[in-house]
């Protein structure tokens, strides 16, 4: 199988209007303008925006006009392809803050010798009403009340933002504005990508393509997503990172071998023949998290993180080096304000999510409400997940 036969099959789920008419233009030495867009609607990036992110760092090493986009503009809206309601407002304060560190965290996958960031208020920003009046005249509110997510809303007699329906518009324009040959994204980006075909081909009488690539799967084992508590980030440390691979399904360790990692489809086959022959998956499962914090990081850190995993939650010894949190003896504090201030979270919600799980402990003791009120003692141990851990010290 040759590069591009590569680009068009592993980890893609569809390409619109067609896989062997994309290989054929790529296969005509044109320079093509190819992108991947995200919105800054958190600030970190996750493992499973990996997957679009190694496609486009391949079409650049081909030697293509590639860019990363990020949707500061658009995350006025956010997108609600996979959501069951509107996405909370964000800020302009917010987003700006949040994309702060995305070229940072990207740069893990992408080399941006060959790659250009962009920010999409760069035009979206300067549309005036008339603009976007005349924009909106190319599209059909009946193809946007038909997807599914819309539908069933509606049906539930839930509430659908008309801001909602101008995303697609935004999204497409983005592709019309950079002149797009080949949109990457999510299956779920499947109808935004399409608004951009259609102005390509309305407005300049262009056959442009859209790639969407799998879904990986959270540590849940649904997708993994910026807003459900499932998600490895780039930016995690090497040790949470290999530990959270450790802790996904079974049934999930080819995909993110074919999803996440850049190990050849050959190697992929031989660990699917181990896996097939009964060998422990766990052993196979610490392969894929070497590999994956390897490509992130280093292999040096990547062999202490796997010792790391198995001294702390294999044998369940404690770390040696717990961070220590200064507080009061009259400074009490919520549980879930006590793992975002010691930095165990980055918010009140995930830090809820890890109480109502079972998760969070003090001294050995399972907290039980997200609402329990912790009354500092000297040396008093917080365990947060499996591997997060502060130690207490009052100060006078």
């Amino acid at each position: 199988m040759d590069k591009i036969d590569r680009i068009l099959t592993r980890g893609v789920a569809n390409i619109i209007p067609g896989k062997e008419e994309l290989k054929k233009l790529l296969g005509s030495n044109k320079k093509l303008n190819v992108y991947f867009g995200i919105d800054p609607t958190a600030p970190r990036i996750h493992l499973g925006h990996a997957v679009p992110l190694i496609k486009l760092q391949k079409f650049a090493e081909l030697g293509h006009n590639v860019t990363l986009l990020i949707g500061d503009f658009t995350a006025l809206i956010g997108d609600t392809s996979d959501k069951d309601a509107e996405r909370p407002v964000l800020t302009s304060e917010e987003i700006e803050e949040n994309f702060k560190t995305y070229k940072k965290q990207a740069e893990k996958i992408l080399d941006f010798s060959k790659i250009t960031v962009r920010h999409n208020s760069e035009w979206l920003s300067k549309l005036g009403f008339k603009d976007v009046v005349e924009l909106t005249q190319r599209f059909s509110l009946g193809d946007f009340n038909s997807r599914e997510l819309i539908k069933r809303r509606l049906a539930g007699n839930g509430k659908v933002g008309l801001h909602e329906v101008l995303y697609p518009v935004m999204q497409g324009y983005d592709s019309y504005f950079m002149d797009t040959d080949i949109q990457i994204g999510g299956t779920d980006q499947t109808f935004n990508m399409q608004a951009g075909r259609h102005l390509q081909k309305l407005l300049r009488n262009k056959e442009s393509f859209v790639m969407s690539t799998e879904f990986l799967m959270g540590t849940d084992g649904r997708k993994m997503s910026k807003s459900w508590g499932n998600a490895i980030w780039l930016d995690d440390s090497p040790q949470d990172m290999f530990t959270k691979i450790m802790a996904i399904n079974d049934d999930l360790i080819i995909q993110y071998f074919t999803l996440a990692t850049r190990v050849s489809n050959e190697e992929i086959e031989k660990y699917e023949q181990r896996l097939k022959s009964g060998e422990n998956p766990i052993d196979i499962k610490k392969e894929l998290a070497r590999i994956i914090v390897s490509e992130l990081y280093s292999k040096e850190e990547a062999q202490n993180a796997q010792e790391y995993f198995e001294r702390t939650v294999q044998k369940k010894e404690l770390p040696e080096d717990i961070p220590v949190f200064e507080m009061t003896a009259n400074e009490h504090l919520v549980i879930t304000d006590l793992l975002v201030r010691a930095g165990l979270v980055g918010s009140k919600s995930e830090a809820k999510r890890f109480v109502e799980q079972g998760a969070v402990e003090v001294d050995s003791d399972i907290v039980d409400s997200p609402t329990e009120e912790i009354i500092p003692e000297d040396n008093m141990l917080v365990k947060c997940g499996k591997r997060n851990f502060i130690r207490i010290k009052l100060s006078s």
